[in-house]
């Protein structure tokens, strides 16, 4: 999660949420993204430029009237913005009252967990928090959309009564990474991701070669048996190795290679390690596509800069878009939501809102 939800100023001060609710076009930002404003300023982006600068006019003159109804206003980014992108921008403003700041702890509290979040645009203040379950967390769900889609990510819905709602899936990351290698490539490839979504378990034999801060996604195991880190994995998860001893980058390797749920994979070297690396696999039996599906080198093609931040950079670059392939194809089926301690009511589909 972003600082727009974990960032301490947060607690203390009167704000309002923005959230970008559904873009048509191009958009500075996707469905989604979200800033929070307060009168001193704003935390987080919704894409910058005019637009943003809209938004904040609006969630400060909200603020300064006391408006406690949610908004839900619609942009075209065109002259009257002096943006070009040429699609529409509709954006939720969520004054965060006493209803909206229960959901957004428990949410903050649920950030491992995936969390559907439901608002009220029109009408009575309404604020939700569901679990994957479709179970209520927090804030109330009276008159709440029965069902809605989850292939559309973020988005409005409509029910029976022409009520509109935002639907806010706010997901666990998907993306982890068992990193391999404390040395200064390792080092460099943890700053890369330290503000991107995934998780990242760092192992490495040297206790001290750990820096004493960490980015809030990264956890540490310093080891003997770094084998074992292999195993522990989530399924399809994405492993680097990139040690200080070639003879371990080859037992990991072998390790990965036995794993047929392993997700991507790669391993630091030149293009000579690698052939030295599929002979000693082939000796052992691994199939040639499991060997095929091994990234030796690592890093975008076409940059060859071989300081430590390049080589992050770019494989921060190749895991974004490993990462963001397989979240596109994870996406699941609708999910009904049954608050907590209620009878289930008439099952029925939220017709989505046409806008």
């Amino acid at each position: 999660m972003s600082d727009w939800l974990t960032a301490r100023e947060n607690d203390t001060q009167a704000c309002v949420l923005v959230t970008v609710a559904l873009v048509e076009g191009s958009g500075p930002r996707e469905a989604g993204a979200k800033m929070r404003v307060s009168l001193d300023g704003q935390i987080d982006t919704i894409g910058g430029g005019h637009l943003e600068l809209r938004a904040v006019e609006i969630a400060k003159t909200m603020l300064v009237t006391g408006d406690t109804q949610a908004r839900f206003e619609r942009f075209a980014l065109g002259p009257s913005l002096g943006q070009c992108c040429g699609g529409v921008v509709y954006l939720a403003f969520e004054p965060v009252d006493a209803r909206l700041a229960a959901v957004l702890h428990a949410l903050r509290e649920r950030r491992q967990q995936d969390s559907w979040r439901v608002t009220a645009l029109d009408g009575e203040p309404v604020s939700a928090l569901f679990d994957a379950a479709g179970s209520l967390i927090a804030g109330t769900a009276a008159q709440a959309p029965d069902t809605f889609s989850r292939e559309r990510g973020t988005h409005v819905a409509q029910d029976g009564k022409g009520r509109r709602w935002l639907v806010d899936p706010c997901l666990a990351p998907r993306a982890h990474l068992t990193l391999f290698g404390a040395g200064h490539v390792g080092a460099a490839i943890v700053r890369a991701l330290a503000h991107l979504p995934c998780n990242v378990t760092w192992v490495d034999e040297r206790e001290d070669m750990f820096p004493a801060q960490l980015p809030d996604n990264v956890r540490i195991a310093a080891t003997d048996t770094p084998e074992e880190f292999v195993a522990m994995a989530p399924p399809g998860g994405s492993y680097l190795v990139m040690t200080h001893s070639h003879a371990l980058d080859q037992r990991l390797t072998q390790a990965i290679m036995e794993r047929m749920d392993a997700g991507w994979f790669g391993l630091i070297g030149s293009q000579t390690k690698r052939k030295q690396f599929e002979h000693r696999l082939q000796a052992r039996g691994v199939p040639d596509e499991r060997i095929a599906a091994m990234v030796c080198p690592i890093g975008m093609p076409g940059i060859r800069n071989k300081a430590p931040a390049v080589i992050a950079a770019s494989v921060a670059c190749q895991l974004l878009m490993v990462w963001e392939e397989a979240a596109a194809e994870a996406l699941a089926a609708p999910l009904r939501l049954v608050p907590a301690s209620a009878p289930p009511r008439r099952k029925k589909r939220a017709a989505i809102h046409p806008l």
